[in-house]
């Protein structure tokens, strides 16, 4: 599978420790690719540097083997954006809006943007200076979505949708990527990557942390087990006693979350039978719960 989008060591330094720092990753032809981060810790300058909006100090960034600064123009045939921060140009309502990007994407059929515009129940016509948040985030995903754009760059595309919304724009994700579209979409909504990303880059304060591989991730069979005990002495004899790898542990309500492989099960069962618990409830180890683990521990480099 070939590299559609590649970042060569780049580095933005605004100062004061702003900015992003030696870069370094591709995303696949055909895949979902996640970014994640904190505010702040370089989602959007990268995406701004990939629609060739800002020039790297150093370092390079490509889009289908083109220069996405000084190749920009050719670029944007085959992309669909959606910023970060949607400010519309004053054309008016909606309708019209969409209607100038179709006529500047050459699109003569407008029967899937009302499909669009549908499925995430806008009403197009609506001027875009009255328009709520969430109306203009719809807005801004049909202009997207419109052309079946061979490749998606997505600033928290989420932002101001309700969970019903988001599910819809998850169903989208999904079927753009059964079409067969490279899509790089930042996020700090676990769930869109869960349910969506085949690869989640994880960042911070403008440095990489690690590059995950969801599909492996999924296949450790990493679980996390919540244990309640009922007394703060089982609490803390189990903490200075157990083998197991501790996540969290909350004194008030006398719990701990475990990380367990499939293959510690009986461990766990073992441990767990010393004490007398009020409940052992199990969840899937999910990507929140990585990131947080990288955080804690300081990241690590990735290429």
């Amino acid at each position: 599978m070939r590299d559609i989008i590649s970042v060569s060591n780049m580095t933005k330094d605004y100062g004061e420790g702003r900015g992003i720092f030696g870069f370094d990753f591709s995303v696949r032809e055909g895949e979902v690719f996640g970014l994640v981060g904190t505010n702040g810790s370089g989602k959007t300058t990268t995406l701004r540097h990939l629609m060739g909006f800002l020039r790297p100090d150093s370092g390079s960034c490509t889009i289908m083997g083109m220069d996405c600064r000084k190749e920009a123009g050719k670029i944007m045939k085959h992309i669909g954006y959606v910023p970060g921060e949607i400010d519309f140009p004053d054309v008016g309502s909606g309708t019209s809006f969409l209607k100038i990007q179709a006529q500047f994407l050459g699109l003569k059929d407008r029967e899937y943007i009302g499909r669009l515009a549908n499925m995430f129940k806008l009403d197009t016509d609506a001027p875009l200076k009255r328009m709520s948040k969430g109306m203009k985030q719809k807005t801004a995903l049909v202009a997207a979505f419109m052309s079946h754009p061979d490749i998606l760059l997505l600033d928290e595309p989420s932002t101001g949708l309700d969970p019903l919304m988001r599910d819809t724009l998850i169903e989208l994700i999904l079927s753009e990527k059964k079409r067969g579209a490279t899509i790089l979409m930042s996020s700090h909504i676990f769930k869109e990557l869960d349910d969506t990303a085949d690869r989640v880059l994880f960042i911070d304060s403008g440095k990489q942390l690690d590059l995950v591989d969801r599909q492996l991730l999924s296949k450790e069979g990493q679980m996390i087990y919540r244990l309640g005990f009922k007394t703060s002495d089982d609490l803390d004899t189990f903490i200075n006693d157990t083998s197991l790898s501790v996540l969290h542990m909350n004194e008030k309500y006398l719990h701990i979350d475990a990380t367990v492989q499939n293959n510690g099960l009986e461990k766990l069962i073992s441990e767990a039978s010393r004490y007398d618990l009020r409940y052992m409830r199990a969840r899937p180890f999910s990507l929140e719960n990585y990131y947080s683990d990288i955080l804690e521990k300081g990241g690590k480099e990735s290429a």
